[in-house]
């Protein structure tokens, strides 16, 4: 089943965020075309006024091979851009874990809502990004089934949703486990013991919500 996930990036993770952050008054949200040739991240809108300084830092930048203005409506232009010989790591983390960009906007740093068409493309990103050493945090998870993300607004700690959302991806509530609370410890950079009560207590809360709610309204 499809899922999608709402995170934020530092901008230095990714090429267009590294080229455009380079005006405290130019805010950039990603066109939500996906392109026939199969680009990333060809389109971009910026928000703000001193385009023509803002044009003439991403022209500049090496790995910008050309920077077209598509369109222009009012304090905001829609740009095309060729990139260069170089992507970056997060492009192409996204682009082999088949993530769709349902939607990112920002300068620094970025908030970026992905799509995987299962768990597996998750998991995927997820390793990847641990095994480039890129950050993100992780805001919200949801299925596409469950509609609207409020739905998993579960009153967790990111910590703890960070260490769910691994233990889960991971194989860890799989019966046979597919991994272990000191492998998903190392995921996370923290000790086995900070592992185990993260998920232990992040669990315990979502069980609580999920089946209590859920039997007092059957008796309701």
């Amino acid at each position: 089943m499809a899922v999608v996930v709402e995170l934020t990036i530092d901008s230095e993770s990714f090429d267009l965020g590294r080229v455009t952050a380079v005006s405290n008054g130019i805010h950039i949200e990603l066109e939500r075309v996906v392109p026939t040739g199969g680009e990333v991240m060809p389109f971009f809108w910026a928000h703000g006024t001193d385009f023509e300084a803002f044009e003439r830092a991403v022209r500049h930048n090496r790995i910008v091979d050309d920077l077209t203005a598509v369109a222009r409506i009012e304090d905001r232009v829609l740009y095309k851009v060729n990139w260069g010989g170089t992507t970056s790591s997060l492009t192409r983390i996204l682009t082999d874990s088949e993530a769709t960009i349902l939607e990112a906007h920002g300068n620094d740093p970025w908030l970026f809502r992905l799509r995987f068409n299962d768990h597996t493309g998750l998991t995927e990103f997820h390793n990847r990004c641990q095994d480039e050493e890129i950050e993100f945090h992780v805001e919200r998870i949801y299925t596409l089934a469950e509609g609207e993300p409020g739905v998993y607004n579960f009153d967790i700690t990111n910590e703890q949703q960070e260490a769910l959302v691994t233990a889960v991806s991971e194989g860890y509530f799989k019966v046979p486990r597919q991994t272990t609370l000191n492998e998903v410890a190392d995921r996370l950079g923290i000790s086995p013991q900070a592992a185990s009560e993260r998920v232990r207590r992040g669990a315990d809360t979502v069980l609580r919500k999920v089946l209590l709610s859920q039997s007092a309204s059957d008796f309701s």
